[in-house]
């Protein structure tokens, strides 16, 4: 699975660790949903953490398709729900 980190780039994951990020992707669908901006950004740096320490790079020149778009880890909460609405990108 590929996974793009807006504004950072993509990773490359195997079964198991894209199976970890939709766990990590539901809890942080979850927090968008209710408004929780405390809870979204642990969630959204749990599951940044976890493709940037499991993942593997794709080189930038590769033309891969993201399976799952992440935030940018700086993201806030309204801006990510202006994202969403804007564009019809799902987090997961």
């Amino acid at each position: 699975m590929i996974v793009r980190i807006l504004g950072e780039g993509q990773f490359e994951l195997d079964k198991a660790q894209a199976e970890r990020l939709a766990v990590l992707d539901a809890e942080l669908t979850a927090t968008v949903d209710r408004g929780d901006e405390t809870a979204f950004k642990a969630a959204l740096a749990a599951a940044v953490a976890a493709v940037r320490s499991t993942g593997s790079a794709v080189p930038d020149d590769s033309l891969a398709a993201s399976e799952v778009i992440l935030p940018s880890p700086d993201a806030s909460l309204d801006e990510v729900h202006k994202l969403l609405a804007q564009d019809g990108i799902t987090l997961g």
